[in-house]
């Protein structure tokens, strides 16, 4: 008896395996998937919680509300954030106050808040601290749902920094942010 109750609950874990969903709903076929490919899922996914958890302590907004949306260029790149609820007029007031906060501790130098969710070791981020003021111009401006700063810097070091950092937080915000179109100055990201 105690070996059929052992091959079943081995069957039921077999098959819960073979079924189990990403965080994010989608199907992962196990019996197919590398242990290496696997792993570096469930690390992700890990970060990716941390991420989200470190995020509120800084975010005023839901990130669950919200979406990133990073696009890059030949001189850096613009951060959008916007409502997931079009019109959602209280993340839409907590974003806009929250972007133009970071471009003003950003234009002095001050990149405590992505330190304090994304960790000292996010890519890019020490070169982005370590530019002298001036360096990279941050514009910010109110979209629809949402806000927007534009990153611009003559320096090709800088650029590379921009899109690291870009790259970082894409990969630790997971669901909740996506890649912009990639476009030349002067063009609109859709």
């Amino acid at each position: 008896m105690r070996i059929l109750n052992a091959i079943a609950m081995a069957s039921m874990a077999v098959a819960w395996a073979a079924n189990a969903q990403t965080m994010d709903g989608q199907m992962i076929d196990h019996q197919n998937l590398d242990h290496a490919v696997h792993m570096k899922m469930m690390a992700d996914a890990e970060r990716q919680a941390q991420v989200s958890r470190l995020g509120k302590e800084v975010m005023p907004f839901s990130l669950a509300a919200t979406t990133h949306i990073f696009a890059k260029n030949e001189t850096g790149g613009e951060q959008q954030v916007v409502a997931k609820a079009a019109g959602d007029e209280a993340q839409i007031k907590l974003i806009r106050q929250h972007l133009l906060d970071i471009q003003e501790q950003f234009l002095k130098g001050d990149f405590s808040a992505p330190t304090r969710i994304h960790g000292q070791a996010m890519p890019g981020l020490a070169e982005l601290k370590a530019a002298k003021p001036g360096q990279i111009a941050i514009v910010y401006r109110d979209i629809k749902d949402g806000a927007e700063l534009t990153y611009k810097t003559a320096d090709s070091k800088l650029v590379v920094a921009l899109h690291n950092w870009f790259d970082a937080q894409l990969s630790d915000h997971g669901k909740d942010a996506t890649k912009g179109h990639m476009h030349h100055e002067g063009m609109k990201m859709q």
